[in-house]
């Protein structure tokens, strides 16, 4: 194959001349100006036995320090971001070529008498001096050129944090060509940088300081850069920048700043789960890692929100397998991707196929032999739901049963369900079958080798359906946020906080257990609506409206994550709980379950009251009862 050729850079050829002439001039004004310095600048006092050699040797001595420095880079460097290296490079190419001079002036020395010792001191400082600033020059007027063309962009910034973090931040903001950022202030906490600068920015005051500050320098913009504080201190700051109806953006975490990758690009909007105010979640990986590792494991729904963190979390934890199953092949194609990507040698399959097939989930149970299986294949739009409640049925009832028992059957250690909060006292179809769900998992578990357990959990941050993604588009395309009902609550946790836990339920589990998360202090969704509004620098009321739209079918004011008869038990971690099994007639309930099932046959539309039958804690509004609501 045929070399490619770079093409000549006439711009690059040109810059390189201009610095080899620049040299040469130096080398040949500190030969002569060393002596020159070393007797008082006095011409006349200089010995001619001096002057000669150096004229002799300069030639020589110019080809040899123009190699030196070809040598040593300082040529071919970008010293439009030179540091620390370039710095160096030019010392001790500028002591090599003294050292060099040194040597060779004394082959052509006149008489005994050498150069005076001074003289080589000199030489190197002037050498020195003279290749920093041709060198350094244009990185200075560079720097000066940027803040001339910063004050004319109009994105104004303050920068909270005082640290590394935000002297990297503020060192990239600056020096960009790109940017249309100014930072006009930094605030922190730390008493003893008041007044001081960073990069020429002034340390304005502490927290106490942000509104006042905010409305002085006419902030635009706010930039938390504080990756190592803890999400408590971070929510007091958030809450303290909502009244300055600044936009607000931070840095995601202090591994940014650990591994060096704290710049610009890393910066994120502000996002509502920061007021949570709650420290990342703790798990015990060790124990994790026990039972997942060298494991077969099935994840169903692994292309969903829980799903598909669930396949992240276990690939880290090194399974001898993974087998992702879904519906649905887009998402499902989307995380065999990324797990390609990042775990290049994890045994990775991926299978289209629905848990309402008792015949492929039994083939697929035979064929691959798991070990261990997280069941998070479910729907859960509850207004949807209420709309196609045999869909619900069908699918997160006996699509459970049917991979519950192709699981028993082939010998499956352990079976992990995803459950909800609201599987307690349901007022919908959704977590009335989450309910049934729960107790088909606690009877199969009574009859089977196979360890059953479900982990109940509230509403994940940023999953499909949840109402964070929502606000955003309403916020995006200028209002009105809808909320369903001023009081209405929910608890609150991230998709991976909840998928640890989850994890480390099934590292728990003995059986037959209903694992309950603890998932901190209810939110009321008007306050999320409210703080992330402000996040995104606009005005509640004023700029963004807020409506109330009313509850939705099924849909009640706060969720309950456990039935007053279940009681708790705690674990060795302090956020997972157990509920207590409740007792039921097994005969009963799997007849109620054939006659369910029956009715789902047929499509009977009318399935609640035996529903209610078999989940006794389920309400649900009637047709009657919406007629008088009405009226």
């Amino acid at each position: 194959m045929e070399k490619k050729q770079h093409p000549f850079n006439v711009k690059l050829f040109y810059r390189r001349t201009a610095l080899m002439i620049y040299d040469i001039i130096s080398v040949i004004l500190a030969s002569y100006l060393a002596l020159l310095i070393r007797y008082e600048l006095d011409f006349s006092a200089m010995p001619s036995n001096f002057l000669r050699p150096i004229g002799r040797f300069m030639p020589i001595n110019i080809l040899l320090t123009i190699l030196i420095f070809y040598f040593f880079h300082l040529y071919s460097s970008l010293w439009a971001f030179a540091g620390e290296t370039e710095l160096q490079n030019i010392v001790v190419a500028c002591v090599t070529s003294t050292v060099m001079n040194g040597i060779g002036l004394q082959f052509f020395k006149v008489s005994e008498q050498p150069v005076p010792n001074t003289y080589y001191f000199l030489y190197m400082f002037l050498m020195i001096s003279c290749v920093f600033a041709s060198r350094f020059s244009y990185r200075f007027f560079r720097g000066l050129k940027h803040k001339q063309q910063n004050k004319k962009n109009k994105i104004a910034v303050m920068v909270i944090g005082a640290g590394e973090a935000a002297n990297v931040i503020i060192k990239e903001i600056v020096n960009s060509n790109f940017s249309t950022m100014v930072i006009k202030c930094i605030i922190d906490d730390d008493k003893g940088k008041w007044g001081r600068y960073i990069q020429g920015i002034k340390v304005a005051g502490g927290r106490d300081r942000i509104v006042e500050c905010a409305d002085v320098y006419e902030i635009d913009e706010i930039i938390v850069a504080m990756p190592s504080a803890s999400r408590s201190t971070i929510r007091d700051i958030l809450e303290i920048c909502k009244d300055t109806n600044c936009k607000l953006r931070s840095l995601p975490g202090m591994y940014q700043l650990v591994n060096g990758e704290v710049n610009v690009s890393k910066l994120r909007d502000v996002e509502v789960e920061d007021l949570l105010g709650r420290d990342p979640v703790s798990v015990d990986m060790e124990s994790i890692l026990g039972y997942v590792q060298g494991k077969v494991v099935l994840v169903t729904g692994g292309g969903g929100s829980i799903g598909s963190e669930l396949c992240r979390q276990i690939a880290q934890h090194k399974p001898r397998q993974l087998i992702i199953l879904d519906i649905y092949e887009n998402n499902v194609y989307d995380m065999q991707q990324e797990l390609k990507m990042k775990h290049p040698k994890l045994d990775l399959v991926v299978l289209i196929a629905s848990v309402r097939n008792a015949n492929r989930m039994n083939w697929i149970f035979t064929q691959y032999q798991p070990d261990i299986v997280y069941h998070a294949a479910a729907h859960k739009h509850v207004p949807l739901m209420e709309d196609s409640p045999t869909e619900a049925i069908k699918n997160n009832v006996f699509g459970t049963f049917k991979t519950a028992q192709a699981a028993a059957m082939s010998g499956v250690e352990r079976f992990v369900m995803i459950s909800t909060d609201k599987a307690v006292n349901p007022t919908n179809i959704m977590g009335a079958s989450k309910r049934i769900c729960e107790m088909i998992i606690q009877t199969f578990n009574k009859h089977y080798d196979t360890e059953f357990v479900a982990v109940r959990f509230g509403n994940v941050l940023g999953s499909n359906g949840s109402v964070i993604p929502l606000f955003r588009k309403q916020i995006a395309e200028g209002g009105p946020v809808t909320v369903t009902h001023p009081d209405i609550i929910r608890y609150f946790m991230t998709i991976p906080e909840a998928v640890s836990l989850v994890l480390q339920a099934g590292a728990y589990a003995k059986g037959g257990e209903i694992f309950v998360l603890d998932m901190g202090e209810p939110v009321k969704i008007l306050t999320l609506a409210e703080n992330l509004i402000r996040l995104s620098g606009y005005r509640v009321g004023e700029d963004i409206k807020i409506e109330f739209t009313g509850l939705r079918p099924g849909e009640k004011l706060y969720e309950e994550l456990l039935m007053e008869e279940e009681g708790m038990k705690d674990t060795a971690n302090k956020m997972i709980h157990i509920g207590k099994p409740i007792d039921l007639d097994e005969e009963e309930f799997f007849a109620q379950l054939k006659e369910l099932k029956d009715e789902c046959v047929i499509e009977n539309s009318d399935i609640r009251p035996l529903i209610q039958k078999i989940v006794p804690t389920y309400h649900y509004e009637t047709t009657e009862s919406k007629k008088g609501s009405v009226n």
